[in-house]
């Protein structure tokens, strides 16, 4: 039985959608990908995604005001982290539903290919 979703005010579902719109960015995307280790510096971060530091700084702000991730500084370092393990868990929902999309999609594709 599919779980019905709370019936939300015109203002919550668009704190929804704006949540959404931040979600929308794939380098946000990896940037949560690789918080789920544990918490990273600004510096790793545009290391490992091949970008300069005022970029991750741009994304990791937009993530941290949406309340995905939080800042700590020691000294003159920042590091950032998940703030909620669950927007992993929506992320897994979308990349399941997106394989099993796909895979049946490849499916319907080799049954077409043999029938030629």
């Amino acid at each position: 039985m599919r779980r019905r979703v709370a019936e939300l005010s015109p203002e919550a579902l668009e704190l929804v959608a704006a949540t959404f719109r931040v979600l929308g960015e794939p380098v946000r995307l990896r940037i949560l990908q690789m918080l789920q280790d544990g918490e990273r510096s600004v510096t790793g971060l545009a290391d490992d995604l091949g970008t300069t530091q005022p970029n991750v700084s741009k994304h990791l702000r937009v993530l941290q005001e949406a309340g995905l991730v939080v800042r700590r500084q020691v000294k003159n370092s920042v590091f950032h982290a998940l703030a909620d393990e669950t927007v992993m868990e929506l992320c897994d929902v979308v990349c399941n539903r997106l394989k099993d999309r796909l895979l049946a999609q490849a499916g319907a594709l080799g049954r077409v290919r043999r029938r030629r």
